[in-house]
């Protein structure tokens, strides 16, 4: 392990690629499919569908030519020669870009980009499982170089599929064993900052307030985990209370407003059915500020009545009229390093370091920010 600064390097070898089996049946040899058949299936000439698969004077085609080339590269199963794919464009994938988090990893991803003389295509799935696959499909076409998630895959097999064809890397949680390079956060130990932050205030009675809380949404739960953690190391006079809203994923595409509205709905959740509260912990920081509102709404204020804390620290948490207390990421920095890894992967460099059994992780040191939206319990 590699410290430099607050990032850590970790190499980590993948048990399960110890489960692949080798058999001695013999395979069948399938034929190589040629640029020459495939321009007498689309009806242009050889010349153009090399062209056109190398990325070079795309502007002589049109859009649809351009198209229904790539589609018959993988109707037919066209392989490119190279092993190196054209390293033109990047495909973002993302649960959405309202979410000011999203939107400025993306913006580091595309600082970085243009330092690299990439472009990037930002592909965005509302967490809707058959959009990842969608996105997945959409990463074959060979102007795709790499592919960057800027969250936990849902379904880490499909997206390790992908990895052995092009190159992918994560943006996730540290825990989190999806088998692929990633850019890491430690949100358990986030959790862990928060309520010893609120703790040590003096609060006894803790709420955390999240949007869907499951298997395919590692952050939150491990974020609750450390949360959890830390309040019952501190003992039985301390205790934490869990308010959830199911999102589906329609619901994620078609309400803009959706983290604002479901931490309003859950702050009067909690007042209502759990008074002894003195402290909300929301998932992230745009569901914090539906807490804020719901809690003003209700006729309490902040910090007087309720504490407040929230997960990302997205710039808005600083302003004036907000302070919201939150755990800051370095969400720009790990949105340029994702990319850089990106890029050596694509360059080969990183199959040349490490054995193909291993994972690159960079990980991100959380650090609390304290602002006026946390301070002592209220004494009613």
């Amino acid at each position: 392990m590699v410290g430099v600064g607050s990032v850590h390097v970790h190499a980590v070898a993948l048990g399960w690629m110890n489960t692949i089996r080798w058999t001695t049946m013999p395979r069948m040899l399938k034929r190589r499919i040629t640029q020459r058949e495939i321009a007498k299936h689309v009806g242009v000439s050889t010349a153009s569908v090399s062209m056109i698969l190398a990325g070079k004077s795309l502007s002589r085609f049109s859009d649809e030519t351009i198209d229904r080339v790539h589609t018959a590269c993988r109707e037919l199963g066209y392989q490119l020669k190279a092993p190196k794919r054209n390293r033109n464009i990047v495909l973002i994938v993302c649960p959405s870009v309202i979410n000011p988090y999203f939107a400025t990893i993306i913006q580091g991803m595309e600082m970085e980009a243009k330092e690299q003389g990439l472009e990037t295509v930002v592909f965005t799935t509302y967490w809707d499982v058959e959009k990842e696959r969608s996105a997945c499909e959409f990463a074959k076409d060979p102007m795709v170089g790499g592919v960057i998630f800027a969250m936990i895959p849902q379904q880490p097999d499909l997206v390790r599929q992908l990895n052995e064809t092009v190159p992918v890397v994560a943006v996730g949680d540290k825990q989190n064993e999806v088998g692929l390079d990633t850019v890491d956060v430690n949100n358990f130990n986030a959790g862990v900052l928060v309520a010893r932050h609120l703790l040590e205030l003096g609060h006894r009675k803790i709420a955390y307030l999240s949007t869907s809380l499951n298997s395919e949404h590692s952050a939150r739960v491990r974020r609750y985990d450390g949360l959890k953690a830390q309040i019952d190391r501190f003992g039985q006079s301390a205790s934490l209370s869990l308010f959830t809203a199911e999102i589906p994923s329609s619901t994620e595409l078609n309400t803009v407003d959706i983290e604002h509205r479901t931490g309003r709905s859950l702050a009067k959740e909690c007042i209502a059915k759990d008074p002894g509260v003195t402290a909300m912990v929301a998932i992230n920081d745009m569901v914090a500020y539906g807490v804020i509102d719901g809690i003003k709404e209700s006729g309490f204020s902040i910090p007087g009545d309720y504490s407040v804390c929230g997960f990302d620290n997205i710039y808005p948490s600083a302003f004036d009229g907000v302070a919201l207390t939150s755990i800051e990421h370095f969400i720009v920095q790990g949105g340029k390093s994702a990319l850089r890894l990106l890029c050596d992967k694509m360059d080969g460099k990183q199959s040349r370091a490490l054995e193909n059994s291993a994972v690159i992780r960079i990980e991100y040191q959380t650090r609390l920010i304290v602002r006026s939206s946390s301070g002592e319990p209220r004494h009613w």
